[in-house]
């Protein structure tokens, strides 16, 4: 399926886009596209757009992204209310938006009561002179 969106291009900080048909499957920085259909510099707030060109891939089914189409509109390519971006979160019916709870400190933290850890029996040692005897041996 044919998609139209933006193809970063341009240094770091310093952003600029091609619009661009590519095939959706295709990664948005691969670099391999079908067709360009224009440009977009956010700094300087310049947009070119190949109106004919984008109009042919609509018609053979090529499906904009949503920041594409909300630019279309702007451009007045196409007609329909533009798509939100930042979907907000739903609110449930009953709930009421939460108030900030003062959060109380406590004073004197509750002693904590240690257990006493069960203690391993080390080997009882060889005396020294039995030691020595086995040693000799």
């Amino acid at each position: 399926m044919l998609v139209i969106r933006l193809f970063r291009t341009g240094r770091k900080n310093q952003p600029f886009f091609k619009i661009v048909v590519t095939d959706k499957r295709r990664p948005p920085k691969g670099g391999r596209f079908v067709e360009e259909l224009g440009f977009l510099n956010p700094l300087k707030k310049e947009r070119g757009l190949k109106i004919e060109r984008i109009k042919y891939w609509l018609s053979k089914g090529a499906k904009p992204s949503d920041t594409i189409y909300n630019l279309l509109i702007k451009e007045k390519v196409l007609e329909g209310k533009k798509v939100p971006l930042h979907k907000k979160k739903k609110k449930k019916a009953g709930e009421e938006p939460k108030k900030a709870k003062p959060q109380v400190k406590p004073e004197s933290k509750p002693e904590q009561k240690e257990e006493p850890k069960p203690e391993l029996k080390p080997e009882p040692e060889k005396p020294k002179e039995e030691a020595k005897e086995e040693a000799k041996e």
